[in-house]
């Protein structure tokens, strides 16, 4: 039989309503558009796709909250019938005498009214700052974001922008709650809620875990214009800072940034452009690191990076390639030795049992490296190796490192991968500083941290990253005289037993010469640190400390000793192995540079050097030499 009109009619009220009332109970639009995402116990933060015109407010409410609404107001138009049907008279009395009732009810509804009108003049001046955020800020920086997020702009941006009215204080906090798809550019939207409120030094944490990602933005207070060592706060920080863990400076709210070399990381890699303190950072480090015993190469074929080094105890300044070269081989054969040494030991050894700590400055990695390159392809002789053994030696002390307490601090303008060896070199360096840098350094060196922070010309200024935070830091600033007069001084005893003599830190046991193989391994003498290690046997310098104590030489001996370990005056070095150094040049240097090789012997009231030391202080002077194996 078919369906009349009349049940088609029937039958779609009856659908109609019964969607009514699955609707009105479910709180969602009566209409049945889906506007939001809102569901029955969570409020709506987007419009979804394809939604045209404005969207209430009331959209975003949960169900069980529209609900709530509902059932409100019917249960007052409920309860206003039933009251109406119970007194009817009454009812029928006040519609009969309306101008009765109406003049009853007068003075409650200008009460009323008044308290209305009050109420909303009040409502609109607390709200007036908030109104103003919404039109000038927050509603310009919804339009910037939608497209790039993903939202509808007829989202409200109240339901995902939470921004405070004093968003531009030092300790506001404006989060953004991001799409779950997380299908965006995290530098585009860094950029555009910079730009669009005016925000200077402000860090972005992002939170893409979970149901609810967002983003957190955050002022960050500027570290101190200076770090001056001179201030006693500075000062007395530096002196607390544990032995293993050098102060690098002050970051934000006055907090200490500093590496540990045994927890965190035992080598530094500085990167800077000209300009950006490199050398201040490493004297900062490398002061702090000799006051409490450490022994320091400082590695410069730059010769004049560190003028406050020259003849501190414990320092051993190569500045010529060749004396780098040799450096290098032979710290690589100390990381052997030690790593023989702590196998010895064992587990829980005293760490310094292997050996005092070593610390190698190496500056400006993107010239050394190609001159030591090109060095060994002078020198180098059928059989050897094509890769320069100072460069293999170099990576072997980065990869032994933290457990035989050597610590290479590595400065560069570019590291590169192909500067520094490979990739997996570059990796070996846990804490890296950088300062005047570029977008594609901090890239290459800090890509875990994004965005990446403005790079400023602020003298000191720098960005110490360490697992994966960057730290706006202020370098501390050492004067060279300060810098020497921390370094030569020792701190208080903390609790331990000091030795009688605390002069000078245990020396490190480094191989003899190479063009002596006969030559006995034993230390060599820290009075002198930057007389030659290399060119010299130990134990002759050992006995060159005082030359009070010398004794004479009696006679030659049988066999010549080769021509670096013979023993001449001053005036026979100038003749036969110095000739563009005069006698009084040579006198002059000894009376006053620290650096100046300690005597080897006498020869009546002549005293004598040996020639490997002088040729070796020659080419390390701070000025350059003429005949130094420099190559550029």
């Amino acid at each position: 039989m078919a369906q009349t009109k009349f049940d088609r009619q029937v039958e779609e009220t009856t659908e109609a309503l019964a969607f009514g009332i699955g609707r009105f109970l479910g709180g969602r639009d009566m209409d049945g558009v889906k506007r939001t995402d809102a569901t029955f116990w969570h409020p709506g933060t987007r419009v979804l796709p394809k939604v045209e015109g404005s969207v209430a407010r009331s959209s975003y409410r949960a169900g069980w909250q529209r609900l709530a609404l509902r059932m409100t107001f019917l249960s007052a138009a409920g309860s206003g019938g039933w009251w109406t049907w119970e007194n009817q008279e009454t009812a029928r009395f006040w519609w009969e005498h309306r101008d009765a009732t109406l003049q009853t009810l007068q003075p409650g509804g200008i009460g009323a009214a008044s308290a209305a009108a009050v109420g909303g003049l009040a409502y609109g001046l607390l709200t007036r700052e908030r109104r103003e955020l919404m039109r000038e800020w927050v509603t310009p920086l919804h339009l910037a974001l939608a497209q790039p997020l993903g939202i509808a702009e007829q989202t409200d941006p109240r339901r995902y922008l939470h921004v405070p009215k004093n968003f531009s204080d030092d300790d506001a906090q404006i989060r953004v709650d991001l799409p779950v798809h997380l299908r965006f550019s995290r530098d585009l939207v860094a950029d555009l809620i910079t730009q669009k409120l005016a925000l200077e030094g402000v860090t972005f944490s992002w939170n893409p875990a979970g149901r609810k990602p967002h983003l957190l933005v955050k002022k960050t207070r500027k570290p101190p214009k200076k770090a001056a060592f001179k201030d006693a706060s500075i000062r007395d920080l530096v002196a607390k800072a544990p032995e293993s863990a050098p102060v690098i400076g002050i970051g934000t709210g006055g907090k200490t940034v500093s590496v540990d070399l045994d927890a965190e990381s035992p080598h530094i890699l500085v990167n800077a452009s000209t300009g950006g303190g490199k050398s201040v950072t490493l004297c900062c480090i490398a002061c702090q690191m000799l006051r409490h015993g450490s022994l320091v190469y400082i590695l410069d074929t730059k010769r004049i990076s560190h003028p406050w080094a020259n003849g501190i105890p414990g320092v051993t300044y190569c500045r010529d390639i060749a004396d780098i070269h040799d450096a290098l081989i032979e710290l690589g054969m100390e990381g052997r030795r030690r790593v023989r040494v702590a196998d010895e030991l064992g587990i829980g050894a005293d760490p310094d049992a292997i050996g005092p700590r070593l610390l190698i400055l190496l500056e400006e990695v993107n010239a050394t490296m190609k001159q030591l390159a090109r060095y060994w392809e002078r020198i180098r002789e059928s059989g050897d190796p094509k890769v320069s053994p100072a460069i293999d030696a170099l990576n072997e002390i980065l990869y032994m490192g933290r457990q035989v307490r050597m610590h290479v601090l590595l400065v560069a303008q570019s590291a590169t991968a192909r500067a520094l060896g490979g990739p997996e070199v570059r990796e070996q360096f846990a804490t890296r500083i950088l300062a005047r840098y570029s977008v594609n350094a901090w890239r290459m060196l800090a890509p875990e941290v994004h965005p990446a922070p403005k790079s400023t010309k602020h003298p000191g200024r720098a960005q110490v990253v360490i697992g994966g935070t960057a730290r706006e830091t202020q370098v501390l600033f050492f004067t060279d005289a300060e810098a020497r007069e921390w370094a030569t001084s020792r701190p208080p005893s903390r609790g331990k037993k000091t030795p009688a003599v605390p002069a000078t830190p245990a020396p490190v046991q480094l191989p003899g010469p190479a063009e002596d193989p006969q030559a006995t391994q034993t230390q060599p003498s820290s009075t002198g640190p930057e007389a030659p290690t290399q060119d010299a046997l130990p134990a002759q310098r050992a006995t060159a400390a005082d030359p009070a104590d010398i004794t004479a030489t009696a006679t030659p001996p049988a066999n010549p000793a080769p021509v670096n370990d013979q023993a001449v005056g001053l005036r026979q070095a100038h003749e036969e192995h110095l000739p563009e150094i005069t006698v009084a040049a040579l006198r002059y240097a000894r009376a006053n540079d620290r650096s100046f090789p300690a005597p080897a012997g006498k020869r009546g009231a002549e005293l004598l050097y040996r020639v490997g030391d002088l040729k070796r202080w020659a080419r390390n002077r701070p000025r350059s030499a003429v005949g130094s194996t420099d190559l550029d």
